[in-house]
């Protein structure tokens, strides 16, 4: 079965963004690099909310991008098929995008049994949110960044019910950060 990787970094205070969207704050090196190619490696769909996709499709599809920009992740951001969750997307215009209007658990349950690699979902802390209320996540990897923002978006809106954990390991990286890979308690 396929399994639906959250595959976020976090500030020390939740937040996967600053209030506007930014994420001008997180370090990123070649070990950081080297880890999310390793997923990436694994996978062979992408979920993003709205506003996720919007910035994500605007920044990997652009032309100018060359191959001192990572073109491992050109080439999986711009190929891979995307599924972007989005009631008021009017149309996908970046390579391999799906738009699917709400989060139906048997829809995603169907998607986990089918073939292929892993799921990814980078950003999108509703869509995080909708698919941790339904147990749908397998697992979180979260790269901690030494780093209090105040305020943004966190990585898990709209939460009200406690969603418990499993730390399965930690990575430390030279840059600060410390990876953090969690299972859904069972």
């Amino acid at each position: 079965m396929r399994k639906i990787s959250v595959l976020n970094w976090v500030s020390i205070d939740g937040f996967i963004a600053g209030t506007h969207g930014e994420t001008d704050w997180f370090p990123w090196d070649s070990e950081i690099e080297d880890f999310y190619e390793q997923r990436q490696d694994k996978a062979d769909t992408i979920i993003y909310g709205r506003e996720t996709y919007e910035v994500m499709s605007q920044y990997w599809s652009d032309k100018t991008l060359t191959a001192a920009d990572r073109p491992s992740f050109i080439n999986f951001m711009n190929n891979t098929p995307k599924i972007v969750f989005s009631k008021s997307l009017a149309e996908a215009d970046w390579n391999n995008t799906k738009i699917v209007r709400e989060v139906n658990k048997h829809d995603i349950e169907q998607l986990k049994r089918g073939s292929g690699g892993d799921i990814l979902v980078y950003g999108s802390g509703t869509i995080v949110s909708q698919l941790a209320k339904l147990d749908l996540i397998d697992e979180y990897a979260l790269m901690l960044y030494p780093i209090v923002l105040g305020s943004g978006r966190p990585l898990f809106p709209n939460i009200s019910d406690r969603i418990k954990l499993d730390l399965i390991r930690t990575e430390s990286y030279s840059c600060g950060s410390n990876l953090h890979i969690y299972h859904p308690h069972n």
